[in-house]
């Protein structure tokens, strides 16, 4: 893997991740027109680096709303955080149990089994990159410019909705939860912010876990760890600056009413994963 590979890889991972259009997709696709296996664990430690850029990104955006939503006194921080905890509780219960049931059920309890095996189905990650596009084109014209709040209640759904994204690549997880806040009657501007509030959230967490599968897998060794950093950094800044223009593009298109056009785009996209997968 080259450094034009790492950029191009980057790039596609910074605007796609934080649209919904489901980032682990497009990344995967490209990995396989690349002549790359999705599911190898190189692959995968880049793709977590990649989603770290885009990450700090998020960070970097959205801080002067969240200060105003979220820090504005102590009441609201404990308040908001309260949301944000209970609806990542319940992404990582269901989720979990899911991936248990997918191991139990189709894997036969296999123990050597993991959730990135499913990677590599292109049948699979059309399938759910066709109920993403289906849920953001619902979602957009039932959307009449609500202006509700996010509830406890709410912030539950929004949760247990999210926690489908973890085992299904193409089930974009932006998509996924400001579909469900506007489904919800929750304003364009609070579901935007609550949605990447949970992904700052929520990617430590799969970092770590791919720090760990890396690092104890039989089929990288240290040294090799060591040689993945250098274009894996180079990869975290571009997705950084990519996440950015990605950003301003989906402010403006929620904002604007076109959020329906994210939608189409992923049931293209799905018939074009089929197609070359």
């Amino acid at each position: 893997m080259t450094l034009f590979h790492v950029l191009i890889l980057a790039i596609i991972q910074g605007l796609a991740e934080l649209l919904p259009v489901s980032s682990s997709a497009h990344v995967i696709l490209a990995e396989k027109l690349m002549g790359f296996d999705p599911s190898a664990p190189d692959m995968t430690f880049l793709l977590v680096m990649l989603h770290t850029g885009t990450m700090f990104a998020v960070i970097v955006y959205f801080w002067k709303s969240w200060k105003k939503t979220y820090f504005s006194s102590w009441e609201s921080f404990k308040k908001q955080a309260l949301f944000i905890i209970v609806a990542t509780g319940i992404t990582g219960v269901l989720g979990l149990t899911l991936q248990a049931i997918i191991k139990h059920v189709f894997f036969g309890g296999a123990s050597n089994f993991e959730i990135e095996q499913l990677f590599s189905n292109t049948k699979l990650m059309a399938t759910a990159l066709a109920a993403a596009g289906i849920l953001i084109i619902l979602s957009s014209r039932l959307d009449k410019g609500q202006t509700g709040e996010i509830t406890l209640g709410r912030a539950s759904m929004i949760g247990a909705v999210q926690a489908l994204c973890l085992p299904f690549r193409g089930f974009s997880r932006s998509g996924a939860t400001i579909s469900t806040s506007l489904f919800l009657g929750i304003s364009r501007q609070k579901a935007e912010e609550f949605s990447f509030a949970l992904a700052v959230v929520l990617t430590p967490a799969v970092i770590a876990k791919e720090f760990y599968r890396l690092i104890h897998t039989q089929s990288l060794q240290h040294t090799q760890i060591s040689q993945l950093m250098v274009p894996s950094l180079a990869g975290m800044i571009f997705s950084f600056i990519a996440g950015l223009v990605a950003l301003k593009w989906l402010s403006a298109w929620l904002e604007h009413g076109r959020w329906y056009l994210f939608g189409i785009y992923c049931l293209v996209f799905a018939g074009v994963v089929l197609l070359l997968g």
